[in-house]
């Protein structure tokens, strides 16, 4: 049997066959980075240091940020060219895919340049204290000088994925994982630099699957080959790209507030706590990417049968995927739960931060679960052009956490700390239930491309 093209599975695959196609590979990408976050948490717990797992934990806001701007040009410009291909539109793709790679380029280099020099002051927005504060320096300083390249691979894995290439986005994935595994190992345990080496194998990581995305999109790639010779686009097509991609800025921004918010309330129960915090988190990813490659992996299946007026495929794919998440996201997260006590002991022995981490951990399964079916509603808008609900979904997540976790530690203290992300994550679900309604009464009743406008495709 011939090999299909990417685009067979993005036009004219049976729906299972299709999502198959290009959410299993994404799954397994997700997931394998997953693992090399578990498995980079569990190399700095070998070395028996507190102070450097709450240095680990405090990181994760940096690279929020990086995959938030990585995602402006990822997810903005890769729902674009999904849109302009169902349209028929190639060379404006190799455009729309050029000015991403440039602009992540450029805004990753000077925000390291920048904020190398404002290392002390980063590392107490962090939240770090007298304990953490020379890791967090060392830590920060490595990763915001390397932090293009991890822009450079969140913007382009989805460069990727948006021609359907699903399998070879998760190659670029396995790149990653592995160097930066093999990195972790020498670096960390054999070479003893510890945090440092921690932020080296993950910069020398993206690298990597950045090598990788770009041969394959200039060689290999179906749609977009030879995009490294485009940069320049119009003012129209920018706003295309960014009425999307904003969004995912926003929600990135939210949630480092949400992380530094956490941050703060947990260290005033000393390390212990800011260690469970880290540890439970990293577990809960492993159910919730497994969903995220779900609807990460359909979003150009949804923005080609929108773009292509194919409302029959864009339903049977939305009714398929609902019943995937749902099944997938609850099975793990009873799995995670039922072995919850002996997951947490692979990270640290420490009673403390176990007796702690296990109420954590419950907190966030009951959270994957609302967030997996939230990142659906946020999918189908992005690959539908719909701006304002994709904005608004994001913004939910955000704003409404400020408030309710300082209302809840407030009244609750640590207990409020930790189940306050499971309410907000449980608002953002029913919100983005209600702003779904009308669009699907819309697609069921064939009207949802009848003005033309709303194809987001600029001409």
């Amino acid at each position: 049997m011939s090999k299909k093209s990417n685009s067979y599975y993005l036009k004219e695959a049976p729906i299972r066959k299709a999502i198959a196609h290009l959410s299993i590979p994404m799954m397994i990408g997700i997931s394998a980075t997953t693992i090399y976050n578990l498995i980079n948490a569990y190399f700095i717990g070998l070395v028996h240091d507190t102070n450097m797992m709450s240095t680990i934990t405090l990181g994760l806001t940096i690279t929020i940020v990086f995959m938030a701007i990585g995602n402006l040009f990822g997810v903005g410009g890769g729902t674009f060219i999904t849109r302009l291909l169902g349209s028929g539109d190639k060379e404006k793709g190799k455009k729309i895919a050029g000015y991403s790679f440039y602009m992540s380029l450029i805004i990753g280099l000077l925000i390291g340049l920048v904020s190398l020099f404002f290392l002390s002051p980063i590392a107490h927005i962090l939240g770090a204290d007298a304990a953490t504060l020379t890791y967090t320096k060392e830590y920060a300083g490595v990763l915001l000088g390397g932090g293009f390249s991890m822009i450079l691979n969140y913007g382009l894995e989805q460069l990727v994925r948006a021609e359907g290439a699903s399998k070879e986005s998760m190659y670029g994935m396995f790149v990653g994982v592995a160097t930066s595994i093999v990195l972790d190992a020498l670096f960390i345990l054999v070479l003893n630099l510890h945090v440092i080496g921690a932020g080296l194998s993950m910069v020398i990581a993206n690298l990597a699957s950045t090598a990788y995305y770009v041969w394959f999109l200039e060689n290999k790639s179906e749609s977009l080959k030879g995009f490294l010779k485009h940069f320049k686009i119009s003012l129209k097509d920018q706003f295309e790209i960014y009425k999307i991609g904003i969004a995912e800025v926003f929600k990135s921004a939210f949630m480092i507030v949400t992380t530094l918010l956490l941050n703060h309330f947990s260290v005033q129960y000393g390390d212990n706590v800011l260690a469970s915090f880290g540890i439970a988190l990293r577990i809960t990813q492993l159910p919730e990417f497994l969903t995220m490659g779900l609807f990460l992996g359909v979003i150009p299946l949804f923005a080609y049968s929108f773009a292509s007026n194919n409302t029959q495929r864009l339903k049977e794919a939305l009714k398929e995927l609902t019943l995937w998440i749902g099944g997938i996201s609850i099975l793990f997260a009873l799995i995670v739960y039922l072995f919850r006590v002996p997951v947490m002991q692979l990270f640290t022995d420490d009673s403390a931060v176990i007796k702690v981490g296990l109420i954590v951990l419950a907190a966030q399964l009951v959270s994957s679960v609302f967030n997996g079916f939230s990142g659906l509603f946020t999918g189908i808008f992005e690959a539908s052009g719909l701006g304002a609900q994709t904005g608004v979904m994001s913004t939910i997540q955000g704003i409404l956490y400020i408030p309710i976790v300082i209302i809840l530690h407030h009244f609750y203290g640590l207990t409020g700390l930790i189940w306050s992300m499971t309410l907000t994550e449980g608002i953002a679900f029913v919100a983005g239930l209600i702003m779904l309604i009308p669009y699907l009464l819309k697609l069921n009743k064939g009207k949802l491309m009848e003005n033309q406008t709303e194809l987001a495709v600029a001409e």
